[in-house]
């Protein structure tokens, strides 16, 4: 009888086991180490899956560079805005890109891309993703006001143009407030960086919570340190090039670095079992 009793038990325990396996596999994914040319090859696969899906990764390309059109008129007429749009791509862009993630894993099932069975596979994660939103946007709002204490701090208050400002410190003026300004937005941007190279599109891929993947990014970044501070200014490279172009050069740098992205990911992080 006992013996009965034991073995319908460990019946019973070998379940439990298998799912705190599980847990413990979606709960503490492998890191591996990549070379130093890495993120010019995420690039290559990246541009060629912008490729196999045009029309719906140029078309959300096509929208962020409308959504910073927009601000860009704002921040023309309102000063203080402008670190909160240059910050806003660099800080909210893992968020953005998500839905392109989910076309990245389509592509790389060999299924035909869509959009919109892309968002709604996303719902499963719902959770973990609105963490990262929510995250994100309290580094958003914190650069923000950080960026008008320091417009007010320096022009005492004072409403000035954009253009303004840039022909001011083209001209040697509030030199400091331009060092301010780069040293707390490379600060900020570190930090998300480190954070979120591979969180979202983890999040998107495996039943993990937000604080795992912020930890799995971490110890991406430190075990590929030289690879990712390449991947970085590639990043802040392109983004500036889009905002060169009058946000036009986003159309395609948002679609290219988020499908580079799920590359770098895939990379740098075991599939899970």
């Amino acid at each position: 009888m006992d013996h009965t009793l034991d073995r319908h038990s460990l019946a019973q325990a070998a379940p439990t086991s298998r799912t705190d396996a599980a847990v413990s596999d979606a709960a503490d994914p492998e890191v591996r180490a990549i070379g130093l040319d890495s993120p010019w090859r995420w690039l290559r696969m990246g541009w060629r899956d912008v490729m196999r899906s045009p029309a719906p990764s140029l078309g959300l390309g096509v929208l962020v560079a409308a959504v910073g059109m927009l601000l860009t008129t704002a921040a023309w007429k309102a000063t203080y805005v402008a670190p909160a749009l240059l910050g806003g791509f660099l800080l909210v862009g893992p968020f953005l890109a998500i839905a392109l993630y989910g076309l990245a894993q389509q592509l790389e099932a060999g299924q035909p891309p869509d959009l919109r069975a892309s968002v709604r596979g996303l719902q499963a994660h719902a959770g973990s993703i609105a963490m990262l939103g929510l995250m994100l946007a309290l580094a958003y709002i914190l650069w923000e006001r950080s960026a008008a204490i320091l417009f007010a701090f320096y022009y005492q208050g004072q409403a000035i143009k954009l253009s303004q400002l840039l022909s001011e410190l083209m001209a040697g003026q509030y030199l400091a407030l331009g060092l301010m300004f780069l040293a707390s937005g490379a600060l900020a941007a570190a930090v998300v960086f480190a954070l979120t190279v591979v969180s979202a599109p983890l999040l998107v891929d495996r039943p993990v919570d937000v604080v795992t993947a912020a930890m799995t990014s971490l110890r991406c970044c430190r075990r590929n340190a030289l690879p990712l501070l390449v991947w970085a200014a590639i990043i802040a490279a392109l983004t500036l090039l889009g905002f060169l172009t009058a946000m036009l050069g986003l159309i395609f740098v948002f679609p290219l670095l988020a499908h580079a992205s799920w590359h770098a990911y895939r990379d740098m992080v075991e599939r899970g079992n």
